[in-house]
């Protein structure tokens, strides 16, 4: 790859999105290139890593929502929002 961009660009042309790794060894470069990167999770300096109060997920074709931790339970409950005009 001729530079970062063509990196992030590479990544993001696949109809999946479960997850990706960034590895460098600036952590605020890896943080921005992984802002870019259209996946459900991101990880630096780690081809993958899972904890049950990490939220889990991806995006496109490798399924929508996360499961596990507090973002995870809210995509099992129905939400409603009720607004009073005053």
């Amino acid at each position: 790859m001729k530079d970062e961009n063509e990196a992030i660009k590479l990544a993001n042309d696949s109809p999946y999105g479960l997850g990706g790794s960034v590895i460098t060894k600036n952590i605020n470069r890896g943080k921005r290139i992984a802002r870019q990167i259209d996946t459900g999770m991101v990880f630096i300096n780690q081809a993958t890593w899972t904890a049950p109060d990490l939220p889990f997920g991806g995006v496109k074709n490798s399924g929508y929502g996360r499961e596990l931790a507090e973002l995870g339970i809210g995509e099992f409950v129905n939400k409603k929002l009720i607004h009073v005009a005053a």
